[in-house]
């Protein structure tokens, strides 16, 4: 449950009218972006940000959920697990069996040596403290270029914030997500956790 109460989507829209986009296309708007939507700079700057890390650059849009989704797990975020697994098929094209064998990436067949070195790095760097070494750099020099590195560490960053503000606040997850979650996440030990709906803030 909710620990800062969100706005309403007409009080959303009217603090961030550059949001009516997504509401014209159907697009479910997050509870984090109506809990963010009390600080509207904040979340019109976010926007464009986002975009530039999971929208543009050389990394497979699909791998960059991938690797969005197992940091989350190493932080502990079910919020953005479920966000990014749903997101990873829904958005990026990825399939249930790749989403839902995510976790086991190390031994899945599913994956190239290129993908379980951007991954295991996602899974590490994750950890608090932070579990990167050279030569996890080492490993990923074999298959990424130079910017490409940058455009992974960049994906775990940005999720650096997410998972702690939407951790944090306990925003309580959209019914599409849960409903994915619950399909394709439960096996491997996703639970809706503190953002369910009647979950004790």
């Amino acid at each position: 449950m909710n620990r800062v109460t969100p706005l309403t989507t007409d009080e959303l829209l009217e603090a961030a009218p550059f949001l009516a986009g997504m509401q014209a296309a159907g697009i479910t708007i997050p509870t984090s972006f109506h809990v963010l939507g009390h600080r509207p700079k904040v979340l019109e700057a976010f926007q464009p940000f986002f975009g530039s890390i999971m929208r543009e650059g050389d990394v497979p849009a699909g791998l960059k959920q991938l690797i969005a989704h197992v940091v989350s797990r190493s932080a502990g975020c079910l919020y953005c697990q479920a966000h990014t697994g749903h997101f990873a098929h829904t958005l990026a094209g990825e399939t249930y069996d790749r989403v839902e064998a995510v976790w086991s990436f190390e031994t899945s067949e599913l994956f190239s040596e290129a993908e379980r070195s951007a991954l295991r790095l996602a899974r590490d760097s994750g950890a608090v403290p932070n579990g990167a070494t050279d030569e996890h750099f080492d490993d990923l020099r074999q298959h990424w270029s130079d910017s490409e590195m940058v455009e992974i560490v960049s994906v775990i960053s940005m999720f650096g914030f997410l998972n702690r503000f939407n951790d944090t606040l306990a925003n309580e997850l959209e019914p599409d997500a849960v409903e994915f979650s619950d399909a394709h996440l439960a096996q491997s030990g996703w639970t809706v956790g503190k953002h369910g709906a009647e979950a004790a803030g």
